[in-house]
């Protein structure tokens, strides 16, 4: 039908699409020269752009691409110090803050200056931050942590403080919450136990500044599982994750550390250790572990790293004993890696 349409809609019009580019066939020559194969140099130092062979200026006001270093140092020699530093985002604030020497010779002048300098700063609150982040970086320093725990704890504590979430906690309950946040999103376990022995932080007033700061951030465990924390275990943290540090502490190899989680995650699924924390688990498997691979380490020597008992160590130990058939793997002992025979069955061939 010719008019079952009869204002059809008109089709928009293509048009092509014009591209811009440099005309390759264009070449810059010096007059004076006329040389097919010019020398033309750029004298970045005058912003010319020059003809190598008689001098003749071609142009002017040539931008500079190149990386911009440049050398404040006073011996020779270059000294590729970059320009500016780089964007920090917690705004830099201890990187600029000045520090008025007490040696004054008695005139009173160190007095006013530092008066000066806290009054140059804007507003409580930010002193508040700048002691914070000192702080921190004091005590990931004493922890041996990496920078990467200290910025995230950082964060973590400007924007409580932003959004006072913590009022009425003091500054150190409130940085120890932040910095096992920061210990566990960075993969680098630490327990309760160990914040608060850091900190002298109590581990009540510790785990309800860390409960505050979950629920505002929303920072469950990942794989949507939590841990019993029990005597020091940290949430979202299974034994797993601590076998490498306690490992490393007691000088053994790195064979061992596959084999003893293993063990651990196969007695987790017969249900053997529930309801105890993660460090207990990790000292009691690696004890296990150290009798079946013939590793001379006492119950005393585990439990000084893993940080409990030594009749927790042994108790865990026993649980493992009962169901070694399960928890062993069979190509262990083809191997000879492992040796059941080791084991003893009684608390005297404990050590």
């Amino acid at each position: 039908m010719a008019y079952s349409q009869p204002f059809p809609r008109a089709q928009p019009q293509q048009t092509e699409k014009v591209t811009y580019g440099p005309d390759l066939s264009v070449r810059l020559i010096c007059p004076e020269c006329r040389d097919l194969n010019p020398n033309i140099r750029e004298e970045f130092g005058s912003g010319d752009l020059v003809c190598g062979n008689c001098g003749l200026v071609l142009g002017d006001r040539i931008v500079d691409t190149r990386s911009e270093w440049r050398t404040f140092a006073n011996d020779e020699g270059d000294d590729p110090s970059r320009v500016g530093a780089a964007i920090d985002p917690l705004d830099g604030m201890e990187n600029l803050d000045t520090l008025i020497s007490f040696k004054d010779g008695g005139s009173g002048v160190a007095r006013e200056l530092q008066r000066a300098a806290a009054r140059s700063v804007n507003g409580r609150s930010e002193r508040n931050l700048m002691l914070a982040y000192r702080q921190i970086s004091s005590w990931c320093d004493q922890f041996s942590l990496p920078k990467t725990i200290s910025d995230i704890a950082k964060q973590l504590y400007k924007r409580s403080d932003e959004e006072k979430l913590l009022r009425g906690k003091t500054q150190e309950a409130v940085i120890a919450a932040c910095m096992f946040i920061a210990c566990r999103q960075a993969h680098v376990p630490r327990t309760f136990k160990e914040i608060c022995s850091l900190t002298r932080v109590q581990k009540k007033t510790l785990g309800q500044c860390y409960k505050a700061l979950e629920q505002a951030f929303n920072l469950g465990a990942p794989n949507g599982h939590m841990h019993d924390n029990g005597s020091g275990g940290i949430p979202g943290t299974g034994a797993e994750d601590l076998l490498v540090r306690y490992c490393n502490h007691l000088d053994l190899p790195p064979n061992f550390q596959p084999i003893c989680a293993d063990i651990i995650k196969a007695a987790r699924e017969l249900g053997i250790g529930d309801g105890r924390s993660p460090v207990s688990i990790a000292g009691g498997a690696i004890y296990f572990t150290c009798y079946l691979l013939g590793r001379d380490k006492t119950a005393k020597e585990v439990s000084t790293v893993a940080g409990v008992s030594e009749g927790t160590i042994k108790l865990v130990y026993k649980q493992y004993l009962f169901a070694k058939e399960k928890l062993v793997k069979r190509e262990w002992i083809k191997s000879g890696k492992a040796d059941i025979k080791r084991l003893p069955t009684d608390s005297s061939g404990l050590s």
